[in-house]
């Protein structure tokens, strides 16, 4: 019989999230996830499988602790303007789209479970934002989630460059 689990799986996979959210699929590497989740490689491997799954497992996680809660406030707003303002605030200035942009950009034109996700996140706002938008709601989804992407695209500091 093995020894126990010496992490929480949920705080590890809320790290790599962050990291991946950050820094991308690719810019994240298996070291940095180490260091940030306090996790052995070997244990990462061992419970994940892969970088792929670990990014998969926190991809899910995102979907149902940042985007699940965001689109449910966006949805309960049935004022067409306050719903939007709700819907730019979760997703501009809020960490509800960060890793779900990313994993479209990157990952969703080479990975189909990567898509089905995305796709389920972006359907969430389009639904969350129809009772009060009706037929536009995909419209100003896709606008929303492009101003937040907009954004990532901006430099931290543009003396730097």
């Amino acid at each position: 019989m093995g020894r126990p689990r010496a992490f929480d799986t949920d705080q590890a996979v809320a790290a790599a999230a962050v990291l991946f959210a950050a820094h991308g699929f690719e810019g994240t590497s298996v070291d940095d996830l180490v260091t940030a989740t306090g996790v052995h490689r070997g244990s990462l491997y061992k419970v994940f499988g892969s970088k792929r799954s670990l990014h998969l497992t926190a991809l899910r996680a995102h979907l149902e602790g940042e985007v699940g809660p965001a689109v449910e406030a966006v949805a309960a707003i049935t004022d067409p303007g306050q719903a939007l303002e709700r819907a730019v605030a979760t997703f501009d200035d809020g960490p509800a789209a960060g890793l779900l942009l990313l994993a479209a950009a990157e990952r969703a034109p080479h990975d189909p479970e990567v898509a089905a996700l995305v796709e389920e996140g972006v359907t969430a706002l389009e639904d969350a934002l129809r009772p009060s938008h009706g037929d536009a709601a995909a419209q100003l989804a896709s606008t929303v989630l492009g101003a937040r992407l907009r954004l990532r695209a901006r430099p931290a500091d543009p003396k730097e460059y």
